[in-house]
């Protein structure tokens, strides 16, 4: 394996290039799960731990029917977050989701349907961040493509208990095509309508009765996706019907222009966004933001996923 910076030859194991100093961790990380990918099976990382996917010949088959239906968002910059606060933030091409992943859809990964209000086209709900997380793996590993998330050298994150400490090492290669969640200046980006993006409070319109399921016009339910009107970039419920987890860890948003951000290294408490069912109009705009433990639960907040742009593979 050679370093991608430099072409330095890496043999041993080596977390930085010793010619340029390139980190060099993820490089390998990346190259040896593609390699399982390929093989199906798993491999000694030679840390003594598996590196492994653990592809389980029970885990229901996903029809191409219920995976979710990707939206190219082509990148550019945008102002971020409320406008007396806003910064610039340029992103990267990424693919979104094109409505929150469903009922249906988390079932036919997973085996299994936590929502509450149920509604095989309703957005799943009831599922905790660490949750979201194990599905997005469990997606990608159904498509064969490379897992965006790890903890240690294991991409099984259904190995561990949700509760577990060990989540606080979960990492995210951005690098990867698999699926994962939106970093919150995606989801925001996404949401306002991308490089052209609108002025309207929430997505697609300032009129959110056209646009979103919010505590006035839900009759206390979730509703089933894409019944609304989408936003410029035909992506539904953006707003709305149940908040929505991004991978970011909550904290006051920079003031200083920022490329791709993903948030801080560490906190207590992951973004959601969006808004939901139960809340009222300022909770649902494109710049509100809050935040749960990894660990919460509700009836009122699910997840999109996203993909990002591979030359070659999207």
């Amino acid at each position: 394996m050679r370093c991608n910076n430099c072409g330095t030859e890496l043999e041993g194991n080596f977390k930085f290039c010793p010619s340029c100093g390139q980190n060099v961790e993820e490089q390998i990380l990346t190259q040896t799960l593609a390699e399982i990918m390929r093989e199906g099976k798993t491999c000694d990382s030679g840390t003594g731990e598996d590196l492994k996917l653990n592809l389980k010949e029970d885990r229901p088959a996903v029809k191409s029917d219920t995976v979710p239906k990707m939206i190219y968002i082509e990148g550019g910059s945008f102002l971020m977050g409320m406008s007396e606060f806003n910064r610039s933030v340029m992103i990267n091409g990424f693919a979104v989701s094109e409505t929150p992943v469903t009922q249906r859809q988390y079932e036919a990964v997973t085996g299994k349907n936590p929502s509450k209000l149920k509604g095989a086209d309703r957005p799943v709900e009831c599922v905790n961040w660490c949750e979201a997380l194990i599905f997005c793996n469990l997606l990608s590993i159904s498509q064969g493509l490379l897992p965006c998330y790890s903890i240690g050298m294991n991409a099984d994150l259904s190995a561990f208990e949700t509760s577990s400490p060990v989540w606080k090492r979960v990492s995210c290669n951005f690098a990867a095509p698999g699926y994962r969640l939106p970093t919150e200046a995606e989801w925001e980006y996404a949401a306002r309508g991308g490089k052209n993006h609108s002025p309207a409070q929430f997505a697609g319109s300032d009129d959110i009765n056209k646009v979103a399921w919010f505590g006035e016009n839900s009759d206390v339910h979730t509703h089933s996706v894409g019944c609304k009107k989408p936003n410029m970039l035909g992506l539904y419920d953006m707003c709305g019907n149940v908040a929505e987890w991004c991978w970011d860890y909550m904290e006051e948003l920079p003031i200083m222009p920022m490329t791709n951000p993903c948030g801080p290294k560490s906190g207590n408490f992951h973004v959601k966004r969006g808004g939901s069912w139960l809340d009222d109009m300022q909770q649902c705009t494109v710049c509100y933001r809050s935040g749960s433990a990894p660990t919460g639960k509700s009836s009122s907040l699910g997840f999109r996923v996203c993909r990002s742009v591979i030359e070659g593979i999207m």
